[in-house]
């Protein structure tokens, strides 16, 4: 991973660190973790690892710009000049930070942050739900790059009564025109019994352009709305539409474990 916070083939910037490292408990507090007292005892009790390890000895010294640690088995952000942001995107806004076509984009919402913030992969116009607005860039490649698979769960209003055989093909898989997909969990919230709309809830690791609407067409119960509820660990919640809010610590510490999972750091 690189880091804006290194210098010169990765040379740590912070003089104190260059030197001989900050100290570990230090480094928790600064990075929201805990006071350094409590974190003295997190050490202590182990419950604290540095690059994998376990560390109990108070005297460790770590270089923030290139360590990593991880409390009670969850990934720690020590780069406090990184900022993650969650959105639920509103219907008839693009995934795009300048819309060439005039269109409502993004910039309504990062323009209100003084990070320069993008957004980690892409919803198309007509769906609305969970996008994740950040300045971090490596970890927005692992969440958005299709090869490390993260999940993205949808919740589909879709015409007609969708059965439970068309849930089963959903999961088995289907031919589009692209190739072919499967879903990683699908099931029916509500199917009305006649010709109306049902409720469908997809989870799936593809970040194919539109996937959801396409496999949903092709089995003909075409999307009349659809939201992202759901990415990777991060749940929408009762974040209203249109609204932004930064991630918790909790939150952020699941992001970051699921992208250093992905990249087996």
């Amino acid at each position: 991973m690189t880091n804006d916070n290194q210098g010169i083939q990765g040379t740590p910037t912070n003089p104190e660190a260059a030197a001989d490292g900050v100290r570990l408990q230090k480094v928790m507090a600064s990075a929201g973790v805990a006071s350094r007292r409590v974190s003295e005892e997190m050490i202590a009790a182990g419950r604290v690892r540095v690059n994998g390890k376990v560390v109990t000895e108070l005297g460790r010294r770590i270089h923030p710009d290139s360590d990593l640690i991880m409390v009670d088995n969850v990934a720690v952000q020590l780069d406090t000049s990184r900022r993650y942001v969650m959105l639920n995107k509103p219907v008839g806004v693009v995934s795009s930070m300048q819309d060439e076509s005039g269109r409502p984009d993004l910039r309504e919402f990062t323009d209100q942050f003084d990070e320069r913030l993008f957004n980690v992969g892409r919803l198309d116009a007509m769906t609305s739900g969970l996008l994740i607005l950040t300045n971090d860039g490596d970890l927005a490649h692992v969440l958005a790059h299709p090869s490390f698979g993260v999940l993205k769960t949808y919740i589909a209003k879709v015409e007609g009564r969708v059965s439970a055989q068309t849930i089963q093909l959903l999961q088995s898989g289907i031919e589009l025109d692209d190739g072919p997909i499967s879903a990683d969990k699908a099931r029916i919230l509500t199917s009305p019994p006649g010709d109306g709309f049902s409720l469908v809830e997809l989870t799936l690791h593809s970040g194919r352009n539109r996937i959801v609407r396409r496999m949903m067409e092709s089995v003909g119960h075409p999307v009349v709305d659809l939201v992202r509820r759901q990415f990777g660990p991060l749940h929408l919640g009762t974040l209203r539409v249109g609204a932004v809010r930064d991630l918790t610590k909790v939150e952020l510490g699941q992001l970051l474990t699921v992208s250093r999972a992905e990249t087996k750091i």
